[in-house]
């Protein structure tokens, strides 16, 4: 988090982790085609033969709070082939919360699991209490003939107290859901650890809403929850 007083701006940085193809890129960049133009901003993407996403993706999201606090959010990705370790140290420097996206098929188990080490590994590399930064655990590809059931998924979430969501980003679904939990976590981390809702005068429902109010929910668990923003003309 950086919270500049004298600017009256408050920025959090929310990094995607996981195995190369597991659905990184394709989770922001269904992001970014949901938020309306005039709330998002460019979406950078460095590609090479060697890996879909070398450095990172960048989404900057801002609106000014009530008490007229900017707030930035900016999404990253790190690159999933083990060679680019190094950068996906630095991708996690002074993350708020963590995405961690994994294949939901049984033969990417292994893989799934080897990244997950190496997670936190980087974590405590770079400095990073993994019990201090919040992790929304993702499982993408959920339409695949060999994904694990429902059952399976339920008992991950049970071993772990990390939250977990199903999706198909491809086709947009859970990819909304899992920023949700992602922010939520993270804002009440921060105010946990800074007081921000006392400080710059933000609540959890303020920060969540101007979010979420900027995105097309259409077809999403969270609809429902934030109503004016479902079906906005984009």
């Amino acid at each position: 988090m950086q919270l500049n007083h004298a600017q009256r701006e408050l920025t959090l940085k929310i990094v995607y982790y996981g195995p190369g193809l597991s659905g990184k890129t394709t989770n922001l960049r269904a992001i970014h085609a949901r938020a309306r133009p005039e709330a998002r901003g460019r979406l950078l993407s460095v590609e090479t033969h060697e890996d879909r996403t070398l450095f990172f993706d960048l989404l900057p999201v801002f609106f000014t709070s009530s008490s007229g606090f900017k707030v930035k959010l900016k999404l990253f990705t790190v690159p999933g082939q083990v060679v680019h370790d190094a950068t996906r140290r630095v991708v996690l420097q002074n993350a708020d919360a963590v995405a961690f996206i994994a294949d939901s098929r049984r033969s990417a188990s292994a893989e799934n699991n080897a990244y997950w080490r190496k997670l936190r590994s980087n974590m405590r590399e770079i400095g990073l209490d993994a019990t201090q930064v919040p992790v929304v655990i993702q499982f993408n590809k959920r339409d695949l003939p060999d994904a694990q059931t429902d059952a399976e998924l339920e008992e991950a979430r049970k071993k772990g107290g990390e939250p977990v969501v199903g999706a198909v980003a491809l086709r947009g679904e859970g990819v909304m859901e899992t920023l949700h939990a992602l922010l939520q976590a993270a804002w009440r981390n921060l105010d946990e650890r800074a007081r921000l809702s006392r400080n710059i005068g933000l609540t959890e429902k303020e920060f969540l809403t101007h979010i979420f109010q900027q995105m097309d929910l259409t077809g999403t668990a969270l609809e429902s929850h934030y109503p004016s923003a479902a079906g906005r003309p984009r």
